[in-house]
């Protein structure tokens, strides 16, 4: 079994049938040595810890430029909270690629925000308004899971660097949203299948966090965390298999 787990960032397996690929700011500023000298001064606390942490075992490598495997090669491709990241012009494409590496029957496990899961929760928030006015107080945080991530300008732990902290981040590493940082695009478990099965998908299934048809899928570890709870909660997982002819 050979697993591509695309855009992994700092959540990887240690399985040696994956391959975790990255190339997200922490793998930039580790590849150089620039960057590892300035990391301490432009990261906060988290994502510099982030960034100490990162695994050994990922291959760095830009997806802008296709993935790095022969056609008909991947048992398996993975990516979790990457497609959102994608610009709509291009979504396809990467998605086309992935098709391109997988083997006939080879299964694409996607996971991203659950865009109809987070509007449910919008709109039972804002009934209970209707009859709990404490929880008006609340109600921001309902709106700022749909939209925040797709209409800030900068990352979201840089709102509250000095000026000249969140400056020098810019310079180095490019601006947040040209860098890939805010979403792109919501999917919801219609659009998400459409738009495989126009691409020649089939046998799409809507999965959760521990459900697969990929054989012994829990072992990896991906879609969970050390206690075996949902590593990205409130997700749509999504399955679909490049034809077998």
């Amino acid at each position: 079994m050979k697993i591509l787990n695309l855009g992994c960032g700092i959540k990887v397996s240690p399985h040696q049938d994956v391959i975790n690929i990255d190339w997200s700011m922490y793998m930039r500023l580790k590849k150089s040595r620039v960057g590892r000298l300035v990391a301490p001064l432009i990261l906060d606390k988290e994502r510099l810890d982030n960034f100490r942490n990162m695994p050994d075992n990922i291959l760095a490598h830009n997806l802008v430029k296709g993935i790095p495997f022969p056609s008909n090669s991947i048992d398996v491709v993975y990516h979790s909270h990457l497609l959102e990241h994608i610009d709509r012009d291009v979504v396809e494409d990467f998605l086309l690629e992935i098709k391109r590496v997988l083997r006939p029957g080879g299964v694409q496990r996607i996971v991203v925000p659950d865009f109809e899961q987070l509007c449910r929760d919008y709109l039972n928030h804002i009934a209970m308004c209707a009859v709990h006015t404490t929880e008006r107080e609340k109600h921001e945080q309902f709106i700022s899971a749909i939209i925040e991530q797709s209409v800030r300008k900068q990352a979201f732990s840089s709102r509250y660097k000095h000026p000249i902290r969140r400056f020098l981040e810019n310079i180095i590493l490019g601006d947040a949203r040209r860098r890939g940082e805010t979403h792109q695009w919501m999917y919801d478990r219609v659009s998400l299948s459409v738009l495989l099965s126009k691409l020649g998908f089939q046998n799409i299934t809507i999965q959760s966090y521990n459900t697969s048809i990929i054989p012994n899928w829990i072992a990896y570890g991906l879609d969970m965390d050390e206690n075996g709870n949902p590593h990205k909660q409130k997700s749509l997982y999504v399955e679909s298999e490049k034809p077998a002819k």
